[in-house]
């Protein structure tokens, strides 16, 4: 007999395969990249039975529509998710999030839309079919690296699975609290900045823009003043970093960004508070707060302890 498979039906606006990320590569241009949202992609393979860094695939604003090809297996989707199961008899089903739901041959699941959100996770029991490119199943499009041909999912293409496990039915009652603020620790470049630009950064609204995508997220608002240099050497970057270029409108660097930048780095977001912040539509306001990095270690601790605690209700 031969895999089991979805077809595809629709791909969506931005399907890709992603798991834990790509460790150790930045030496060679290659950046993290990995599941936007950690904590909704672990939670998606918990509930199904799954290792932790199973594959999954993640989707933006309209997910894909894909036709099953198979024996009976669950599957799960996490995230503030529109959906819906088509059944083989023409019956429609509209599924919750955060809950194993069984498909069977014939089936069709439609994944309409993100909520107020960004992010989606859809995981299968078993697992997707793939090989693993720079040891890691995540997709970086832009370096084209990664399973599917480093690419996102197109209409007409077939995703082989694995063989499922043991899965029973499983849910957990999971709401994804939002934040205040987000919160930030200095950059190497932050006295670079006026005095009135940093206070302006800490108690003014920025709105997310458009240009945002997996690499980055331009935010506009007040405008940050460069007041000492605004040509420095390329160096280094990481998740999170916020840098400032010349039109003076920060951009914060995200999953799949450059591994070198000149821009003035004026902070980092801390890990914390990732989760929240790649989830923040388009047109969304968001407000800052300064903290040290002390507190930021903590407070990461603090957010992986409560990850563990949720994936431990998953029984």
């Amino acid at each position: 007999m031969g895999d089991d498979y979805f077809k595809v039906i629709r791909g969506g606006l931005n399907s890709t395969f992603q798991d834990e990320g790509r460790e150790g590569l930045y030496h060679i241009g290659l950046p993290f990249s990995g599941a936007m949202d950690k904590r909704n992609y672990l939670i998606a393979n918990k509930l199904n039975n799954n290792n932790n860094n199973e594959a999954v695939l993640e989707f933006a604003y309209q997910g894909p529509l894909l036709k099953y090809f198979g024996k009976k297996r669950n599957v799960v989707i996490t995230g503030n998710v529109n959906f819906k199961i088509l059944k083989k008899d023409k019956s429609i089903y509209n599924a919750e999030c955060y809950r194993t739901i069984e498909i069977n041959d014939g089936d069709t699941i439609d994944i309409l839309s993100t909520n107020r959100s960004v992010y989606g996770y859809f995981s299968v029991n078993g697992g997707f079919k793939l090989k693993k490119v720079w040891h890691s199943f995540s997709t970086t499009i832009r370096a084209q690296v990664g399973p599917n041909n480093g690419q996102k999912l197109i209409d007409g293409q077939e995703i082989k699975l694995k063989e499922g496990n043991s899965s029973t039915q499983k849910n957990l009652d999971y709401i994804d609290s939002n934040i205040e603020f987000i919160r930030v620790i200095k950059g190497t470049n932050f006295n670079y900045f006026s005095e009135q630009s940093i206070k302006d950064f800490f108690s003014k609204k920025f709105e997310v823009t458009k240009l945002t995508d997996r690499m980055g997220m331009r935010i506009q608002g007040i405008k940050l003043i460069n007041d000492k240099y605004t040509n420095i050497k390329s160096e280094g970057l990481v998740k999170g970093t916020i840098q400032i270029p010349a039109d003076g409108n920060p951009i914060i660097l995200l999953s799949d960004h450059g591994t070198i930048g000149g821009y003035p780095k004026f902070g980092v977001v801390i890990s914390a508070d990732y989760d929240k912040l790649v989830q923040i539509t388009p047109g969304s306001k968001i407000k800052f707060k300064e903290i040290d990095l002390k507190d930021a270690e903590n407070l990461y601790r603090l957010y992986n302890m409560e990850t563990n605690n949720i994936l431990e209700k998953i029984k």
